[in-house]
């Protein structure tokens, strides 16, 4: 290997990507270990790592052109030893002149002031904080004027960052293309609207108000089903560059809040809506007809208390009916991977889903469907399978507490023209008989069974390629029954 060209050898060492083998590599000879250390792009450090300036200093000279840095201290305890910290911050941001992407990561050691030493760190482009207990809105005001480069921004279970000046900045100045705020109890999502002018540029938006049991029960809170939040513009922004937005467990009423955005959207290729109180059908139609590119939809959905004055009826079922179904199929010709996720409602009150058998047809006959979930859809039945047999796209299907399923609806599904993966989940009315009408499937090559109690493995082998099989109700299953996949 000493024998070749150093421009060959670098060209060899940048085709392995795995870590191991990169530190395995750099022993073998000065001449590799200086060329690893110099092709070297990202390193990610924990509680393993030597905190002495001197070390870390050496470090940075190890790989002196390092892109992309995560610091991680996730279950760490003090008997690992120190932490880095703010002192140990400045020694990486002063040395790492092309570091473009930071992960912190329950860094309980590094407080505002070493925030502020990312000043130095003119081309950062991504910073994630996640778990940082002492930074504050202070700090990140700092890198929010002193990172002028700065792109894409997540916080994640920052507990102390409350105000929102540096949204306000950045909303300014900045020029942010991905925002992700998630569990910051001191953000609600009221103050996310003073982004202002910086919504223009935002390509990627997700919002998550910390989880609490209330966000799956109807509560005394009632809504009207009427109300329309985009009749008139009261907020003066617009985000015509949004592709990814994400609203998770909050409630919209009854201020307007961030549901203001689905009606703002003109470039939207995936939704996702997880919890969200006191939306209705206008919202979804509003965004369907400004959003003929949206290619993605999740709507996670649990019981809520709806009430028209007009009508004088109360009644308690899920966010949106057919009509939403009815605008998407009529607006998004784009529509390919659906996900459907219905929490505490039963399989026997089929009025407390606002879909019907009709509605949904309607959707999957529009749009080009490749990928669709449904976790505990009432209204689904082997009629709905035989629909979906006709689909000429779908390729991914994964049903989780279906129980109006049966083994005909696996005869039918059978002929679906383009499936590759079937995932079935606590479907309890299929049997082995119809497991083995899967045989049939020409083009399947994956099939999960979960918890599914009128199936057995050995009906389930030799159906495809690759099968997996379980009969326990394990934790993550759970999640996803429970929580529908929170």
């Amino acid at each position: 290997m000493e024998d070749l060209p150093e421009a060959l050898v670098t060209e060899i060492v940048k085709k392995i990507s795995r870590t191991s083998d990169l530190n395995s590599l750099s022993l073998v000879s000065k001449q590799l270990y200086k060329i690893e250390g110099n092709q070297r792009g990202a390193i990610r450090v924990g509680y393993g790592l030597c905190t002495a300036t001197e070390a870390l200093t050496s470090l940075c000279a190890r790989f002196p052109n390092l892109l992309k840095v995560e610091i991680d201290y996730s279950g760490w305890i003090p008997g690992h030893g120190n932490q880095l910290d703010n002192k140990g911050l400045f020694v990486f941001s002063s040395n790492c002149s092309s570091l473009i992407d930071l992960t912190l990561s329950f860094c309980s050691y590094i407080d505002d002031s070493g925030l502020g030493c990312l000043a130095y760190c003119k081309t950062l482009a991504s910073l994630s904080l996640n778990s940082t207990p002492q930074i504050t809105s202070t700090g990140l005001f700092s890198v929010a004027v002193g990172c002028t480069s700065l792109s894409d921004l997540h916080l994640i279970d920052c507990e102390k960052i409350d105000s929102v000046e540096w949204l306000e900045y950045l909303g300014r100045n900045g020029s942010l293309e991905e925002l992700v705020v998630k569990n910051c109890k001191g953000i609600n999502h009221h103050d996310l609207l003073k982004f202002g002018s910086g919504w223009m540029k935002l390509q990627k938006f997700e919002f998550q108000r910390i989880s609490g049991i209330d966000d799956l029960l109807p509560g005394y809170e009632f809504y009207d089903p009427y109300y329309d939040a985009h009749g008139r513009d009261i907020y003066d922004f617009c985000c015509e560059s949004l592709k990814d937005l994400r609203l998770a467990r909050i409630k919209t009423s009854p201020e307007i809040g961030l549901r203001v955005l689905l009606g703002k959207c003109k470039s939207l290729e995936k939704l996702c809506l997880e919890y969200v109180h006191a939306l209705n059908d206008n919202d979804m139609i509003a965004l369907s007809q400004r959003c003929s590119n949206l290619e993605s939809i999740s709507l996670w959905l649990s019981l809520q208390c709806y009430y028209s004055e007009e009508d004088g009826y109360c009644e308690t079922r899920t966010s949106f009916t057919d009509k939403t179904l009815y605008a998407l199929a009529l607006n998004c010709p784009m529509l390919q991977i659906i996900d459907l996720r219905f929490t505490g409602c039963s399989r026997d009150y089929l009025l407390e889903i606002g879909f019907t058998h009709k509605g949904f047809v309607a959707l999957i006959q529009s749009c080009p469907i490749r990928v669709l979930v449904l976790n505990n859809a009432n209204f689904f039945d082997d009629e709905g399978m035989k629909a979906l047999s006709s689909s000429p796209h779908l390729d991914t299907l994964e049903l989780i507490l279906c129980h109006a399923v049966t083994d005909a609806g696996m005869r039918f599904i059978a002929h679906t023209p383009s499936l590759i993966n079937l995932t079935l989940r606590a479907c309890h009315n299929v049997t082995d008989a119809g497991v083995t009408e899967l045989r049939r499937a020409q083009k399947l090559e994956s099939l999960v069974i979960e918890y599914c109690g009128e199936v057995s493995l050995q009906a389930a082998q030799g159906v495809t390629k690759s099968v997996y099989y379980s009969s326990n109700y394990s934790d993550a299953l759970m999640k996803k029954i429970v929580l529908g996949g929170a």
